[in-house]
């Protein structure tokens, strides 16, 4: 009999081992800390995170630079991106071309534009305007689109009826005209070209988000905080929109690419940052003219949006690969 009680104990132990292990290795496959992980092994979505890293700490400086300080690092140490250079040397073509004197460094290692002004210099403080209006076009959507589809998807009947149809309007109109006209009525500025984007992804993240809460409200936890008495802003806040904002914000990161995208192309046109501000949009648009005898001008800009792009992209697809868990299981 004692051999017997022995035997049933061990047994019992062992499957409450079994058990807790079990459970740590589900508890281990969400959080934030598990995402962060998964994206640490995803060579993808490191790449991602590395290119828009660099181009980020880029646009930091760049903004501190031209906002805090008026160029006064690029005139001290380099060339102002925004002044014609004196003795300029317009169209000068990459590598090699114009070097200083006894340093060995190149001058120009991208070549100059039309006016003579650096094309690398223009580059790197254009990529405080890429990133400004992809951050903030899209966190504008962001917040409008989930408190939209949140609140849609949570009470349901008309107010769903009445929230969703007035954002799928936005539908109706074509995002570029939408954002031109927005952009002639208020002005050229680059913020009504952020607002302007910004407001032709709310019905995306209104419409992702709607159909995540419309699941997620008939969850238990959420009976229970209703029959606690919490009130339904509350549990919007805190419960709803915390559990539904996976998928949220994974198109969030490819959002930003699109913005760029956008905004890029509105720059084209003659909206959104305007002279002598240097935007990439703006200095693929100034180097139409030269396509056929100087192609390079247009090159460097146009690898610069490419690249950054696909850094979101890439940073996306990882994100949806850490997130989803049918793709987890």
């Amino acid at each position: 009999m004692g051999t017997s009680e022995a035997t049933t104990e061990s047994v019992r132990k062992q499957n409450q081992s079994d058990h807790r292990e079990t459970e740590e290795k589900v508890e281990a496959r969400v959080g934030w800390r598990y995402t962060l992980e998964q994206i640490r092994r995803d060579t993808t979505a490191r790449i991602g995170l590395y290119i828009i890293g660099f181009i980020t700490a880029v646009a930091v400086f760049a903004w501190i630079d031209a906002k805090l300080l008026d160029y006064a690092i690029a005139s001290r140490f380099w060339y102002n991106p925004v002044n014609d250079p004196s003795n300029a040397k317009i169209l000068l073509p990459p590598v090699g071309i114009e070097n200083t004197f006894g340093s060995g460094m190149l001058k120009y290692p991208l070549g100059t534009d039309h006016r003579g002004r650096d094309v690398l210099v223009r580059l790197v403080y254009g990529s405080r305007i890429a990133m400004q209006v992809g951050i903030v076009s899209t966190g504008f959507g962001l917040i409008c689109g989930t408190l939209v589809g949140a609140v849609a998807g949570y009470h349901g009947g008309w107010i769903d009826d009445a929230l969703m149809r007035l954002v799928e309007t936005l539908y109706a109109i074509p995002f570029l005209v939408l954002v031109i006209a927005f952009m002639a009525a208020f002005g050229r500025d680059l913020t009504f070209a952020m607002i302007g984007v910004g407001i032709t992804t709310i019905p995306v993240f209104a419409r992702l988000i709607r159909s995540r809460v419309v699941s997620v409200r008939e969850e238990e936890y959420i009976e229970a905080a209703r029959a606690a008495g919490v009130r339904d802003r509350n549990i919007i806040l805190r419960h709803v929109i915390p559990n539904s904002f996976a998928p949220v914000l994974v198109q969030a990161t490819l959002q930003v690419g699109i913005s760029i995208l956008i905004v890029a192309g509105l720059s084209f046109l003659g909206f959104g940052a305007q002279p002598p501000t240097p935007s990439w949009g703006q200095m693929l648009s100034q180097s139409r003219g030269y396509m056929l005898p100087d192609p390079w001008f247009s090159l460097w800009p146009g690898i610069a949006i490419l690249v950054t792009v696909i850094g979101f992209n890439l940073l996306g697809d990882g994100l949806r690969d850490a997130l989803d868990p049918r793709i987890n299981n």
